[in-house]
């Protein structure tokens, strides 16, 4: 396929994406998914397409192939991916970027979703790329080199952004949001991350995945912190997330009996409030009943 019919192949894809997550009138955001070369995040063929019982080549070296709502491998031996574009539509669109944005990406990957970060807060903006593993974070640091406004880090999540921060978007699941995550939002920014519970084998050693996963957006105002469940998600669980068991269990509990949908904001470091959808001593998330 020549660059004209991968150019057209994209902006379908784009347009497929963003009808498949429900996104009306968002032109920066089809912008953003109809230029990014998907194929030079993926490295070379063949690719692996993620299927239920693992993964299988996708018998071809056209880039064309990849342009559809499919995880392909990054590390197929940890089970690490380019995740889902209908997601990340989804994901993406709920954050709101604007032209001159600084936003902090947690769990970069490869920088495909960076790079459309990158599109989306323009030459004024900036991106901060973190991602812990050191061979994505190389792979990454490659990938972006023509997006200027991209810094790239190797570093752990859960001690970023630095400084204060207009949006976060992190792509791996913890039990619990990090401190600087919240604290570091500027006044009107956005935080959205996989809140989730991780899985485990008979044996109980971790998968690596979520047993139960949901995306929970953050908005901080003059009064605190908005929150709204934006759906139930299966990510990848975060390598330095450790909780106790007890905390997993009472989380998992929540998401057995529902009610995420009655989210409405985020207590942090105050006092409890009764019957919260989910409550730790020093956080919780608030249903509208007691908002």
């Amino acid at each position: 396929m020549d660059e004209k019919a991968l150019a057209v192949c994209r902006r379908a894809f784009a347009a497929r994406m963003l009808a498949k997550a429900s996104i009306q009138n968002d032109g920066a955001l089809l912008r953003a998914f109809s230029t990014v070369q998907r194929e030079c995040f993926l490295g070379p063929p063949p690719w692996k397409m993620a299927d239920w019982d693992g993964y299988r080549d996708v018998p071809a070296t056209d880039p064309g192939v990849v342009y559809q709502d499919a995880l392909f491998a990054l590390q197929p031996e940890r089970q690490i991916n380019n995740g889902s574009p209908s997601l990340h539509a989804r994901g993406l669109h709920r954050l709101a970027l604007r032209q001159g944005d600084t936003v902090c990406h947690i769990g970069a990957g490869s920088g495909y979703y960076t790079a459309m970060m990158s599109l989306l807060v323009g030459a004024g903006g900036r991106v901060v790329a973190v991602e812990f593993d050191r061979h994505l974070a190389e792979r990454a640091l490659r990938n972006l080199k023509k997006y200027p406004n991209v810094d790239v880090v190797h570093g752990n999540g859960l001690e970023w952004p630095e400084q204060p921060t207009d949006a976060i978007y992190v792509n791996f699941a913890v039990h619990r949001p990090a401190d600087r995550w919240i604290e570091r939002l500027k006044p009107g920014g956005r935080l959205i991350f996989p809140l989730g519970v991780p899985d485990a084998d008979v044996g109980g050693r971790s998968t690596g995945f979520t047993a139960y996963a949901g995306f929970f957006l953050f908005s901080r105002n003059d009064e605190g912190y908005q929150a709204a469940f934006l759906g139930p998600v299966a990510f990848v669980w975060g390598e330095a997330a450790f909780g106790a068991v007890a905390r997993y269990r009472r989380l998992e509990t929540a998401f057995r009996k529902g009610g995420m949908c009655d989210v409405c904001s985020l207590r942090w470091k105050t006092k409890q409030l009764a019957e919260e959808w989910y409550s730790e001593s020093d956080w919780g998330l608030v249903t509208a009943r007691n908002a």
